[in-house]
């Protein structure tokens, strides 16, 4: 059990000695051809941005990606010259920055790509841009029967630079048959719109890394988020037989022990009644935290070990257990909600699952209220 940060009533423990193994092991396991798009969006996914940016740097990362000019402004501030994508759209009062602080934007529209030319020509310079092509998410992307002229549009538009072109897919852990179809649509543009430029990154896999290991691939990057936390998404991937290791863990107290006879209510709506005249613990942390309300009545913790359901509904700033089970409970006592504890496990997935959400929701939930404490790494 980590006693690292008792002093606070609820924290969240990085293992950056963790995250860097998972950076070996995963470079490792990539082909040399293979670039590593590191995806720190969200905060690095709720890890902290500063600490896991300057371990992926140390470690040689290829390129960055992040969800906005925010956050990509927050990597240039750590260092000059590494390559940042932006996945998402750029506001318009936002373009300026691409210029300022050398990014390169993710491009799906024509009127996008002609609003940036001519932003560059006037600047007298190049924006570096990637093409997004919609092969069945529906979000961002041009459609990828529409791609290969938008291309030739790109091509004629001398002031922007296209450095990639990558998709993005919809299903990649339940239904490998359209994700097939995803891929072969984008194996199509690519191949309709040949030959292109020399050096251009195509990517279209996640952490999942599916195909693009292939050696007879085109694709040379792979988009990597999860899985450098020690969260394999699809552990039937590729690069979800990857030994990793847990980064994170969501650690809390206990602020009260309390006796209630059976037949008393517990929590918000009445949702739990006492079978039982019971022993109960009400912890120092709740949905104001990141607790999810979606483990009323179904989660659990470890204390001592043990697991102790969650009873009744989570509340913003408590959440109460059952500890009739676990006579060793008492004030103060260190709880695990995500994480290890004597030989016991609760894993992100787990959680998550419980709370009928997924494990990259439950990592960006947990808020910054709870304290981040690094721990098993040298300082940088």
């Amino acid at each position: 059990m980590k006693r690292t940060a008792l002093h606070h009533r609820c924290w969240a423990e990085i293992d950056l000695a963790a995250f860097e193994r998972n950076l070996k092991r995963i470079q490792a396991a990539l082909p040399q051809r293979m670039r590593y798009v590191a995806v720190v969006k969200a905060d690095a996914y709720g890890h902290g941005m500063p600490q896991i940016v300057r371990r992926l740097m140390q470690s040689g990362v290829d390129y960055f990606a992040v969800a906005n000019a925010a956050e990509a402004l927050d990597i240039r501030h750590m260092g000059a010259g590494w390559p940042i994508l932006l996945l998402s759209p750029l506001l318009p009062e936002e373009d300026t920055l691409l210029i300022e602080h050398d990014l390169t934007a993710t491009v799906s529209t024509e009127a996008e790509c002609e609003r940036l030319h001519a932003l560059a020509k006037k600047h007298s310079t190049k924006i570096k841009i990637h093409l997004k092509v919609d092969t069945g998410m529906g979000r961002l992307g041009v459609w990828h029967t529409e791609a290969t002229a938008l291309l030739q549009t790109i091509n004629a538009l001398t002031a922007l630079k296209l450095e990639g072109v990558y998709t993005h897919f919809s299903s990649a852990d339940s239904d490998p048959a359209f994700t097939q179809t995803q891929r072969e649509r984008f194996l199509a543009v690519l191949l309709e719109a040949a030959p292109l430029p020399e050096g251009l990154l195509i990517h279209a896999d996640n952490s999942a890394g599916i195909d693009s290991l292939r050696g007879d691939s085109p694709f040379n990057a792979v988009r990597i988020g999860l899985l450098q936390f020690g969260i394999p998404p699809y552990p039937q991937s590729a690069l979800g037989r990857v030994t990793v290791e847990p980064v994170f863990s969501f650690h809390t107290r206990v602020g009260l022990v309390k006796d209630l006879p059976a037949g008393t209510d517990i929590s918000y709506a009445r949702s739990c009644q006492l079978s039982r005249d019971s022993r109960l613990a009400v912890l120092t942390a709740g949905y104001g935290d990141g607790v999810p309300l979606g483990l009323s009545n179904r989660g659990a913790v470890l204390l001592h070990g043990q697991r102790c359901p969650i009873l009744g509904r989570v509340t913003m700033d408590q959440t109460i257990i059952d500890v009739t089970d676990c006579p060793a409970a008492q004030i103060g006592d260190h709880a695990v909600l995500i994480g290890r504890d004597l030989g016991s496990e609760i894993t992100a997935t787990e959680f998550s699952g419980l709370a009928e959400t997924i494990p990259w929701e439950t990592l960006c939930s947990v808020t910054k209220r709870v304290i981040r404490v690094y721990v098993g790494s040298r300082e940088l």
